[in-house]
């Protein structure tokens, strides 16, 4: 039996995990923490149970869905399924998709659209009718910026569509955001047929929502699982490999690129992998958790904000988490992707802003003075999705060590998903 080491109990750890043991492998899964998730996992702060950030999930994101319904997650209760969509505080843009076969769901959600102009909608149509027709893909990267310009997208539909959906997806501003990739989420969310493209909102943890489940499983099935135990030394020896002096046949390096970087410095035949992911850029992402009375509520579970760095309007999206777990009442989440600018003020004084931009925004003055707040910065939340940014496939010089993780070569940007398929595609290397 294969005995293969997997570094890392982020979600692609734990996907290679889950399959190289369905495959029939020894495994023992190392995280350095004590929780997994990697960068998608719970926090404990004051005695509550946050996530270092919020995530939402889509209908297409087949090999995550796969994966939880392998590892025991009902899907009904773990996540709130609702139509795509763009919804502004009221009285701003309202995009709703009915549900209606696509590409009906699209045009009826552009027709019925409250807060564009006619000339939005047009451009909206002619660059959705456009994408379609290129298949979702470009043959030369280039900026999202680049590519709106060249489809005539106008102002408002660009601050209000493209730019929140490129930091949601992409985590980079659409000024060097990759056109490629922001293409192939468009095709899964508002070029995908009508349950592929709902929006999967999580009611639980992140780290329960997959990766506490994958351990348990694993841990059914014989693999181990070590919490707390970080792999400094990473040694090739008669082919085998020795992690910090323990022989494995094989090795799945899951940590993030930092780490791996690390790890691999030492081997000669890594230099050029260690090279380009030294190259890697960062974006951080912040979560501003406001808590209120038990009894406040949202209208809908989340809505889209218009951020204004420079009046103090930092929050691009806010959650009512009390909509998805009932424990949670009163807690609003309010996420800044890219937030480089915003997590370098004093913590106080950025929730303070965002509790103002909540108030002004739904025109409720008590949400300016939460109970309660805590800021959370994930600082190299992702990599920087930039136009032409050439990933490492999963594949290595090495024999018998291979690469997971959301950086590697795909055509997702740093998503779960996107690191749940990168980790089974690396344990289906290890054959």
């Amino acid at each position: 039996m294969l005995n293969v080491a997997v570094v890392g109990g982020g979600w692609s750890g734990c996907a290679a995990a889950v399959e190289l043991v369905r495959r029939g492998a020894a495994v023992t899964l190392f995280e350095a923490a004590r929780t997994l998730g990697g960068r998608a996992r719970r926090i404990d702060v004051a005695g509550r149970t946050l996530d270092n950030g919020q995530h939402i999930l889509l209908g297409a994101y087949a090999s995550s869905l796969k994966l939880m319904r392998t590892v025991g997650i009902d899907r009904g209760r773990a996540v709130l399924s609702v139509p795509l969509q763009m919804r502004y505080p009221p009285g701003g843009m309202q995009f709703v998709a009915p549900q209606l076969p696509a590409p009906l769901h699209l045009a009826f959600a552009l027709l019925g659209a409250k807060g564009l102009d006619r000339e939005d909608k047009l451009a909206m149509a002619r660059f959705s009718t456009a994408a379609r027709w290129m298949g979702w893909s470009l043959d030369n990267d280039c900026p999202v910026a680049e590519l709106l310009e060249r489809f005539s997208q106008t102002p408002r539909l660009v601050n209000l569509m493209w730019r929140p959906l490129c930091l949601a997806a992409l985590n980079t501003p659409l000024e060097s955001a990759s056109a490629k990739v922001f293409l192939a989420v468009l095709r899964d969310s508002l070029g995908a047929r009508r349950q592929a493209s709902d929006m999967l909102l999580p009611r639980h943890d992140l780290s329960a929502l997959f990766p506490d489940a994958a351990a348990q499983w694993l841990q059914q099935r014989g693999a181990i699982v070590r919490l707390g135990a970080k792999v400094s030394q990473l040694q090739e020896n008669n082919g085998r490999w020795l992690l910090d002096g323990e022989a494995f046949d094989k090795v799945v390096l899951a940590a993030p690129p930092v780490a791996t970087a690390a790890l691999l410095a030492p081997l000669p035949a890594a230099a050029p992998l260690v090279e380009q992911l030294a190259a890697f850029t960062y974006e951080p992402i912040t979560t501003c958790y406001l808590q209120y009375g038990a009894g406040l509520r949202l209208p809908q579970p989340f809505f889209a904000l218009e951020d204004a760095p420079a009046a103090g309007h930092w929050g691009q999206f806010v959650f009512d988490r009390g909509q998805l777990d009932p424990a949670q009442a009163g807690l609003l989440a309010v996420v800044v992707s890219a937030s480089g600018e915003a997590a370098a003020l004093p913590q106080q004084e950025l929730a303070q802003a965002v509790a103002a931009q909540l108030a002004q925004a739904f025109g409720r003055p008590e949400l300016g003075s939460p109970a309660w707040l805590k800021v959370v910065t994930e600082k190299r939340a992702t990599y920087a999705c930039t136009a032409g940014l050439v990933r490492p496939a999963n594949a290595t010089p090495l024999d018998g060590l291979v690469l997971a993780g959301d950086y590697t070569a795909g055509e997702y940007p740093a998503t779960l998903e996107m690191a749940v398929r990168s980790g089974l595609a690396a344990a289906a290397l290890l054959r």
